[in-house]
Parts: structure tokens; C-alpha cells; sequence
């Protein structure tokens, strides 16, 4: 695909961007040229890439990326009304066109004047809730509701799927330190029974309370494991009522909820404007608020809030959510790095990187625009990720000395959670050591001589030096928090939540529908009846004959 042709199949956007994009994409072609740490013969370079906002602090100076390249992907932006798209999503206005609905998870963390401006008489609707959620944690972390002799809740169980699992595993792991309640908790996605029977090994049945998750009470994964947890709990306890006393449920069906035997009382809603990846401010945070408390959720939210403010109120130059995406498109569409790598240097962050994976490429994996024509460029980029500093010992050997680069997100505290103050230095100093050696590399002559230094010989050197040879030039962004606590999460979620939305509007994409999961379910079922003896002609032979020697090992074991 011509680089220069690379933006200009869209229709519609071709008269508003056309030039803009010929512009970068000139741009662009200089910057594959250079080295980025060339850049810093600019004294004020630090100063003018860096920045703070709720909190958090961005240095994005070791991007490959110039004042005036970066000038004119905001003037872009301005062009696409960004400012105007911004305003319509927190303002309520259906901007998810393909399933009609608002997209409003930034009114959750609001105060209630702004629920009240943005919701009118629904801001009751979502008082109560959060009212009703704050009562069933004081109802179980106070005992009120308790096993069967009245022994205390000592374990919840959430069970869930995607956007119902991965914002509560990140923030449970993130915020461990600030866990309070005393209350154990677990989390349940996986449909693998092995996951299943993991869990319920360290489960005591008669005092679980487990939590559902599911908008439809009909998601497959998370309703088989719920009645297979009900059963077991059944079983274990002999308490014919624990599922009406123990049991709680976050969705949208009720009549569902109520015929698997769980109270409409312990039943919390959700809302079509709040999708599943961005729902963690919402009752789907309950199992978060049973181990940190209403107050620290509270806190979490506050961090999120003062994110969406920075957001909506900062100029595009100074707007981190804003530079975040534009720093994205730069690399993924312009100099056409095709990954994203996410390395929190926080064990407590070593959940982010997959709940980054969903967030951004379920949003932002599209090739239709919301015009619903072929879009002629590349969206999402491959997200992934691990904490530091175990990536350093697996995949970051490919980005040193491989021909791609992938761009990076470094993520660290300031201030370490642990009494170990030193291995957190250490940690840290990794975590700066990376992101400067992916952009320095080292050259052929850095590599002999620093083989000749350390008293090698000619032809020793004449062997090895090309294998100590680092490219370099790797573009990063590190994000510095002063520490992690419900705040600074909340902040960091929300920076990435509105990156990936202005992303979305930029590639002219709807970034909150998934159509592409539904495939799978649908072709799941096909799957499922075939191996029950029906016939399916949407198969293909490979996946026929997958099936029967599924059943044939069945059969015979």
C-alpha cells in the first residue's frame, strides 16, 4: 500500500484531511531518517514533551516525533471536530451509531450535579444503585449477611467475561495494599474447567458469596461456570438457601436472575451506555468495593474523574490523553509500527497489560468505518505486554535486536508499596536503563569498542562485535506515578480510555461496539451441536474433523 495513499480511500474525510495527511505523511519520511536521541540537541526538548495531568506525569520525549510533526496531527485533530466529539460523548449524545446508545461510563465517576446535568431523572436511577451497592458491602463486610449459623462471609467469588473480568482483576491486583474489608477475593472468566476446579479448591462453600456478572444473564462462559459454582456450593454446603442469602447479580435481566434463584434485592443494574471494557466505575466494581471498600472505590473513581476534567478542559496541545493517541497514530499509520507494548514496572500492575489488550483492540480493532466504508488504513495496533522486569528476560531481546520496532509504554511508581525501598530503586532504574537503551542502541564501532576495552583481540572482535550490535531508535512514553493508589489508577485507566477513544475518532471508527466477538458465540453453538450428533453446512471440513476426534477421544477415555 503507497505511504502516500495510505489515508485516502475515506469519502468523506477526504476533503477535511486530504492535505493534512500528504503533509504527515512527507513528515514521516524524513523521520524513518533520523535517530531520536539527534532530538535532544534541543536543550528545551524535555520540557516542551513532558507534562502532568490528575496526577500522572508523561515524558514523551524519546518519541520520534518534532514540535512541528506533532503541530500538524493536531491540526488534524481540530479539523475532525475532536473538541465537538468530546463534548458529545460526556454530553450523553449517541455517538456508538451502529447500536444506537450514548456512551457515558465518565458520568459513574462524576458528582451528582453532573449525573443530574447529563441524566436528568436517570440520575436517580444511578444514586439508587450506588446506594444499593454500598449497602451490600456494609451488609457483608459488617456480617449482617452471613452463612446459615451465622458464621461471617470470609470469601466473594466474581464470575464474569471480558469487559466483566478484566477492569476488576486489574484493579484488585493494582490495589492490593488498600484491600480492607477482609473479605477474600476470587475471580472466575475462564470457561476451562481446570480454572473452575483452581478456584473452588480454595473456596470454603458455606461461607463464599459469589458474585454474577453478565448485562444479557445469558453470556455462555459465565453462566455455565455459574450454575457449576452453584451446584458445587449446593452440594458442599446443604443449605438448600445459600444461593438466595449468598448470591448477587449485576445485569440488565432480571426475570433471568430471579429464575436462577438469586434476589432481586442482591440484583444491581447496568445500563446500554455503559460497555462491558469500561464498566469497572459501575455496580460491576462491586467485587472491587467487597475488598477495598466504598471509600477507596470512591477514591478510584475521584482519580477518573479528575482525568475526564483534565480531558475536557485542556488545550489539544497539553491535553495528555490527546498527545497519548496522537503519539500512537504517528508511530502505527506514519512511521508504521504495527505494536504497542505496555510495561508497568509495578508487580501490583502486572494484570494492565491484558486488560490494555481488551480495552484497545476490541475498541479499536476495525477495518469499516462509522460511514460503514472500507477503511484504507490500519487501526488498532497489537497490544502487549508484561510487568518489568521479566519482560527484559523474554521479549524485549526481540526489540533490541530484531529489524521491528514497537513502540513502548514504561509504567512505574515513584514510591514503591513494598518495605524493600532498594529492590524498588533497582526496579526503577531498570525501567529508566530500558526506555534509554531502546533509543540509544549501539553502533558496530560502540560494540568493538567496547570489545577492545575489555582486552579482546582483532579477530575476536571481528566475530562478535556485529552480534552485540543494537538498532536502537525505539520510540517510548513513560508514565510516572507518585505512587499507585485508587487515585492514580483511576487516572491511568481513564488516560487509556480516552486515548483509545481519540484514536477512534481520528481512524473516523465506532471504538465501542465489538461485532467481531459475536461471531464467535454464534459459530460456538454451531460447534456444540455438532458434537451432540447434529449437522452444521456453516463448517468447514478441518473444523468437522476436529470435532470427531474430540468425540471419538470422548468416547474411548
Amino acid at each position: 500500500m503507497p505511504r502516500h495513499g495510505i489515508f485516502l480511500l475515506s469519502k468523506k474525510g477526504l476533503s477535511i484531511v486530504n492535505q493534512d495527511i500528504l503533509n504527515l505523511s512527507s513528515l514521516a519520511e524524513n523521520a524513518r531518517q533520523r535517530q531520536i536521541h539527534a532530538l535532544f540537541t534541543d536543550p528545551d526538548r524535555v520540557g516542551q514533551f513532558s507534562l502532568s495531568a490528575a496526577g500522572l506525569f508523561l515524558d514523551y520525549s524519546k518519541q520520534n516525533i518534532t514540535r512541528g510533526e506533532l503541530s500538524s496531527l493536531l491540526s488534524w485533530a481540530e479539523k475532525l471536530s475532536l473538541k465537538a466529539k468530546v463534548t458529545e460523548m460526556f454530553a450523553g449524545e449517541q455517538i456508538n451509531v451502529t447500536e444506537k446508545r450514548a456512551v457515558l461510563h465518565t458520568v459513574l465517576r462524576a458528582p451528582a450535579k453532573v449525573q443530574q446535568a447529563v441524566l436528568g431523572e436517570g440520575a436517580g436511577e444511578l444514586a439508587a444503585a450506588e446506594r444499593q451497592m454500598a449497602d451490600i458491602v456494609n451488609k457483608l463486610c459488617s456480617g449482617e449477611i452471613s452463612a446459615d449459623d451465622g458464621e461471617t462471609i470470609s470469601h466473594v467469588l466474581a464470575i464474569g467475561i471480558g469487559g466483566s473480568y478484566y477492569g476488576i482483576k486489574t484493579a484488585l491486583t493494582a490495589l492490593k495494599p488498600f484491600h480492607s474489608t477482609g473479605l477474600q477475593l476470587e475471580v472466575l472468566a475462564n470457561i476451562d474447567g481446570g480454572a473452575l476446579m483452581e478456584k473452588l479448591a480454595k473456596l470454603p462453600a458455606k461461607t463464599t458469596a459469589v458474585v454474577v456478572i453478565s448485562k444479557t444473564f445469558t453470556t455462555q462462559e459465565t453462566m455455565l461456570n455459574a450454575a457449576a459454582v452453584k451446584t458445587w456450593m449446593l452440594e458442599q454446603s446443604g443449605d438448600k438457601d445459600i444461593i438466595a442469602r449468598q448470591w448477587f447479580a449485576v445485569s440488565t435481566n432480571l426475570d433471568k436472575v430471579s429464575a436462577f434463584g438469586i434476589s432481586r434485592e442482591h440484583t444491581l443494574p447496568m445500563w446500554d451506555w455503559v460497555g462491558g471494557r469500561f464498566s469497572l466505575w459501575s455496580a460491576v466494581g462491586l467485587p472491587l468495593a467487597l475488598a477495598i471498600g466504598m471509600e477507596n472505590f470512591s477514591r478510584l473513581k475521584a482519580g477518573a474523574f479528575a482525568m475526564d476534567e483534565h480531558f475536557q478542559q485542556a488545550a489539544l496541545s497539553e491535553n495528555m490523553p490527546v498527545l497519548l493517541a496522537m503519539l500512537g497514530i504517528w508511530n502505527r499509520n506514519f512511521l508504521e509500527h504495527g505494536c504497542q507494548a505496555i510495561l508497568p514496572y509495578d508487580h501490583a500492575l502486572r494484570a494492565l497489560p491484558g486488560y490494555l489488550q481488551q480495552t484497545d483492540m476490541e475498541s479499536n480493532g476495525k477495518s469499516v468505518s462509522i460511514e460503514g466504508e472500507a477503511l484504507a488504513w490500519q487501526t488498532a495496533p497489537v497490544v502487549f505486554g508484561q510487568e518489568g522486569t521479566n519482560s527484559q528476560h523474554a521479549f524485549m531481546q526481540l526489540m533490541h535486536q530484531s529489524q521491528d520496532i514497537i513502540p513502548c509504554d514504561f509504567i512505574v511508581a515513584l514510591q514503591g508499596a513494598s518495605d524493600y525501598h532498594h529492590h524498588h530503586q533497582v526496579l526503577v532504574a531498570n525501567c529508566f536503563a530500558q526506555s534509554e537503551a531502546l533509543m540509544l542502541g549501539k553502533t558496530l564501532a560502540q560494540a568493538r569498542a567496547e570489545l577492545k576495552a575489555a582486552g579482546a583481540g582483532d579477530e575476536e572482535i571481528g566475530r562478535f562485535a556485529v552480534h552485540k550490535t543494537m538498532k536502537g531508535n525505539t520510540p517510548s512514553n513513560t508514565l510516572l506515578l507518585d505512587a499507585l493508589t485508587p487515585e492514580s489508577l483511576g487516572a491511568l485507566l481513564a488516560l487509556y480510555e480516552h486515548k483509545i477513544f481519540v484514536q477512534g475518532v481520528m481512524w473516523q471508527i465506532n471504538s465501542f461496539d465489538q461485532w467481531g466477538v459475536e461471531l464467535g458465540k454464534v459459530l460456538g453453538n454451531d460447534v456444540l451441536s455438532a458434537m451432540a450428533g447434529g449437522e452444521s453446512e456453516q463448517l468447514s471440513s478441518s473444523t468437522t474433523m476436529l470435532i470427531e476426534r474430540f468425540i471419538k477421544q470422548a468416547r474411548s477415555g
